[in-house]
């Protein structure tokens, strides 16, 4: 009997459809964007329209599809998708609100507090040692680090840039200089414990940043700071729901 050690596919391999968890308007969104960029640096010509474009990145950054089988399904090359997709980002990232204007909107609108905490977005575990900083202790794995803003309703107002996995919340937050700005706005912040140490005001200065009580193993908490730390965790709530959505949001 002779054996047949080749590909089931052919050698050209398979080309199949999927469908995306996103809504129209998120394609035609991103498309915009590819256009107005297209027409600004005067490009003529793309592989690819850039309806068909945005569909190729959207399928990359929201499903994690590899970019050399989007690539070879739509006869183009592996670097041109990943071009796109680091082009795509690029877009998103310029469209963001800057910190002080996003806090000095909440002040307008006349809000008094925004609700901050920090998540963790999990990442791939790759070898080298430009991947190590990524990897987080607190979580014990791999991730880049955002810090987020929202309303008393947990609406999103504000998501920093992205950071390695081992820094900390309170690192991060102090190189945005959160603490400046929210004084500046006139606005005041409520996060959890993991920011205790963040307000560096002077003593006689209102707080900025409110965060609750830890208890020590020789200092355990008293029964007013226990409830202060319930009241905290019910106005902060909207602010995991705001995660929530932001993670599994289907736009």
């Amino acid at each position: 009997m002779k054996e047949n050690n080749g590909l089931a596919e052919g050698p050209d391999g398979l080309v199949y459809t999927a469908r995306l968890p996103l809504s129209s308007a998120t394609l035609n969104y991103i498309a915009d964007l590819m256009r107005g960029r297209l027409k600004k640096i005067r490009s003529r010509w793309r592989a690819l329209p850039a309806g068909k474009i945005a569909g190729i990145v959207l399928a990359v950054l929201r499903c994690d599809h590899r970019p050399g089988d989007l690539a070879d399904g739509n006869g183009v090359h592996r670097t041109t998708v990943s071009r796109w997709v680091r082009e795509v980002v690029g877009l998103l990232a310029t469209r963001a609100p800057r910190l002080d204007r996003a806090l000095r909107k909440i002040a307008r609108k006349g809000g008094g507090m925004i609700l901050l905490d920090g998540s963790l977005i999990h990442t791939r575990r790759r070898t080298g040692a430009d991947n190590r900083p990524n990897y987080s202790g607190k979580h014990k794995c791999h991730g880049l680090l955002v810090i987020a803003l929202t309303d008393d309703r947990g609406r999103l107002v504000r998501i920093s840039a992205v950071r390695p996995g081992r820094t900390s919340e309170v690192t991060a937050c102090r190189h945005d200089k959160l603490t400046a700005h929210l004084r500046a706005a006139g606005l005041g912040a409520i996060a959890d414990l993991g920011f205790i140490g963040l307000d560096d005001g002077p003593p006689d200065a209102d707080p900025a940043v409110i965060t609750g009580y830890k208890a020590a193993r020789n200092r355990p908490l008293t029964r007013g700071q226990k409830l202060s730390n319930k009241a905290l965790a019910a106005v902060r709530a909207p602010v995991e729901h705001g995660f929530a959505y932001l993670k599994n949001s289907p736009i």
